[in-house]
């Protein structure tokens, strides 16, 4: 099963990559329609900025055929900026329009230090598939200024929820066959590579008992 890593021109593209190869999963870029006849999932490794990539995306030709991947229910991987694009709306780009899937938008964080840099613990809120054999609340690299918007932490599709600064927010979501996580599972050592497997071993089971694996919370 080949995964697709979309190549808009930004992106972590080589540390997803290593991470995949590192995993023994084969995987391609994806730079054109084109190269999305031969996938069987899709990653979106996004870094920054919210309206340069929907400009860069539609430069390419890539935004619609995406956009049609993801209302098609296709399994689809946002990682930071990868997750927010899933929304419609960014206070970044007021402008600019997302993919428009889930609910709600994305807004800057109101903290002393921005971006938040650094590694950063994520609490399982739902049981799913992601969170299997990973143990406790575990730490994730983050590097973001902009997140989900907190009045989505109790919306069903958030998964993960993280906190910076006093803002409790949305950083994990999931769909059906769609999943986002706003830190860099390809930056998070031995807990990110566990998270990466299990959606690429992801096949249709969506639910497990994340409690099998001591979660709290989850």
């Amino acid at each position: 099963m080949t995964t697709g890593i979309i190549d808009y021109g930004g992106g972590n593209l080589h540390s997803v990559i290593n991470a995949l190869n590192y995993l023994g999963k084969p995987a391609q870029l994806v730079k054109n329609q084109e190269d999305m006849h031969n996938i069987q999932k899709l990653i979106f490794p996004g870094v920054g900025s919210f309206a340069a990539a929907v400009n860069d995306l539609k430069q390419r030709e890539l935004f619609k055929p995406i956009q049609a991947w993801i209302e098609s229910n296709r399994p689809y991987l946002g990682i930071c900026l990868g997750m927010q694009l899933l929304f419609a709306r960014s206070s970044e780009s007021p402008e600019a329009r997302g993919f428009g899937v889930l609910p709600g938008g994305v807004e800057k964080f109101r903290a002393r230090r921005i971006p938040q840099i650094g590694w950063n613990r994520v609490k399982w809120v739902r049981e799913n598939y992601l969170c299997s054999r990973l143990q406790g609340k575990p730490f994730f690299y983050f590097l973001h200024s902009f997140h989900v918007s907190s009045k989505q932490v109790s919306a069903p599709w958030t998964l993960g929820l993280a906190e910076y600064e006093g803002t409790t927010y949305p950083a994990v979501v999931h769909l059906e066959n769609l999943w986002g996580v706003q830190f860099h599972p390809e930056k998070s050592g031995k807990v990110g590579l566990q998270l990466l497997k299990n959606w690429l071993d992801w096949d249709g089971d969506i639910v497990v008992n994340c409690k099998n694996y001591s979660l709290p919370g989850c």
